[in-house]
């Protein structure tokens, strides 16, 4: 096992404290937006074992079967299959989708055979992978995830008192919900910049103005004036209008698959996704909107945004059950003087402490000691035990 030395990456968005209060560490005063743990090789963590800090990228390509293990080798090739964040959210980020595989394959393709830089601003495709994502919440947390029912979109848009968004409602009304939520989407994604920069300014005011407590809407219409203040006249407010906002209390959590529309706005949280960075924006950005290529991947389809909560297993792991094959996440809550937990997945792994105090220890005894925002990776071939007292997420591969 080795302790991992993590990049943080300074997007725009990040929270300027949420991340230095978890490590311990004095704020810059800039905006500290995502810690990285894992081998993507665009901030890969660096370990040291005893010749110097190496790329963990690096230490994998050099043994992946020694690293990974066989049957994850054999199932995701020679690298780590999953990336692993600390994710500090102060404002909005773009409302997305990702694609499915078959989808990122045949887009990866289509733009290389095209000969667009992967580097290019209106690149769609990054790589050939899909990109399926958990976010567990660390502190009240709030975002969007998935379509509203046409209906209560449309009773949200219409108690806004804006007569430029009543046809957008009368469609909601009018079709059926995939339908629906498709033309008014693509209405609002080619509508005349200039109309629709002056209906988003008076559905954020009138947004402001009912987020009191006797409004049936309030919270969602607060977060809505939030993202307007944080991007006024874009688009991408009326866009995340017909998407469930959802605040996650500390511990629960949100499984984002393939066209699903979402967005976080605020809050700290650790989130573990396949090792991709494909992302298509449909609003809050002022990156490239590929309107057809979105509206070919979004699943038009709406229902809860499905919070999820850990499942107990009788050692105490508990797990966020996903229906994906690149990672699995799960926690640990340790109690002083409690049994000593033993991790023996077969599997790569990563843990963090996200409270208290853990300490690791391998079959040689070794002892390594993790404080809040601190990680350690450890190889297939390494059996660890876990004590301490305190909080650990623990990803690997699944089973």
């Amino acid at each position: 096992m080795n302790r991992l030395t993590n990049t943080i990456r300074p997007y725009a968005w990040g929270s300027t404290t949420a991340i230095p209060e978890l490590l311990g560490t004095p704020p810059t005063g800039e905006p500290q937006a995502e810690l990285w743990m894992g081998a993507h090789p665009g901030a890969p963590s660096r370990i040291d074992r005893g010749e110097g800090p190496v790329a963990l990228d690096t230490v994998i390509a050099a043994d992946p079967r020694a690293e990974l293990g066989d049957t994850t080798v054999k199932r995701f090739g020679p690298r780590l299959p999953f990336l692993f964040k600390v994710l500090a959210a102060g404002a909005p980020l773009s409302v997305q989708v990702h694609p499915d595989l078959a989808q990122a394959k045949a887009g990866f393709a289509d733009e290389e055979a095209r000969g667009i830089p992967t580097d290019a601003p209106d690149r769609n495709y990054k790589d050939a992978n899909h990109k399926p994502e958990m976010l567990v919440a660390l502190s009240p947390f709030d975002g969007l995830c998935g379509f509203r029912r046409p209906t209560d979109a449309a009773d949200l848009i219409d108690g806004l008192g804006v007569p430029a968004l009543a046809p957008y409602a009368d469609i909601l009304r009018a079709h059926p919900e995939d339908k629906a939520l498709r033309e008014v989407l693509a209405a609002v994604l080619t509508a005349e910049p200039e109309a629709m920069a002056e209906s988003v300014t008076a559905a954020a005011e009138a947004a402001a103005r009912l987020s009191t407590p006797d409004s049936p809407y309030a919270a969602d219409y607060a977060a809505y004036a939030q993202a307007a203040h944080s991007f006024p006249g874009d688009r991408g407010v009326i866009a995340a209008m017909l998407l469930n906002y959802v605040r996650l209390q500390p511990g629960e959590a949100l499984y984002l698959g393939a066209g699903v529309p979402h967005a976080y706005l605020d809050g700290l949280g650790v989130e573990i996704m396949a090792n991709s960075d494909n992302v298509l924006r449909c609003g809050l950005t002022p990156k490239h909107i590929d309107v057809p290529e979105l509206l070919r991947v979004v699943r038009f389809e709406a229902g809860d945004p499905g919070v999820l909560r850990p499942e107990a297993a009788p050692d105490g792991e508990e797990l966020y059950a996903a229906p994906i094959d690149e990672f699995r996440l799960s926690r640990y809550v340790l109690a002083p003087g409690a049994q000593a937990r033993t991790l023996d997945s077969g599997t790569p792994q990563i843990l963090l402490c996200t409270a208290g105090r853990a300490e690791l220890r391998d079959g040689d005894g070794t002892a390594l000691t993790l404080a809040p925002g601190e990680s350690a990776y450890v190889p297939a071939s390494e059996r660890t035990t876990l004590t301490g007292e305190g909080t650990v997420f623990r990803a690997t591969v699944a089973a």
